[in-house]
């Protein structure tokens, strides 16, 4: 700083240094929320980017799939003496394979539920018992 910067931040009084203060201050927040939001904007930009990626992803991936069933149909055909009874019987494998992660995700989604923190609550119902209690306590 200068000497006559020295002088005239000096020569203010401290209400006016503090009216300064909170002035600079806002305006470094609001600038500093600018700077976030505009770097949140540009992230979820990319991050829809990546989304839509992973879609097309997905879609091929389900046209992997039909031509895998396509050639285990063609090759089970050429063991059995129809198409169609080659196609059953990959559907037949397709739904039994449906049926066991159906039945595993089952499972495991009622042993999710209820979605509501349990251990929480119970600990929260014991803090209010304990509180209850010190509150008698110190008044009784």
């Amino acid at each position: 700083m200068s000497n006559g910067a020295e002088n005239d931040a000096r020569s203010e009084s401290i209400g006016v240094l503090l009216k300064d203060l909170t002035s600079e201050t806002t305006t470094l927040v609001r600038q500093e929320i600018d700077l976030a939001r505009a770097e949140l904007a540009q992230k979820a930009r990319a991050a829809g980017k990546g989304a839509g990626i992973l879609g097309a992803a997905g879609v091929v991936a389900l046209l992997l799939l039909g031509t895998l069933t396509a050639c285990f149909v063609a090759l089970l055909a050429t063991a059995v003496t129809h198409v169609w009874l080659a196609a059953l019987i990959v559907t037949a494998i397709y739904a039994a394979i449906a049926i066991v992660l159906a039945l595993v995700g089952r499972t495991a989604l009622q042993e999710a539920v209820p979605p509501a923190p349990q251990e929480t609550i119970e600990s929260a119902k014991e803090d209010v018992a304990w509180v209850k209690t010190h509150t008698r306590s110190a008044q009784g």
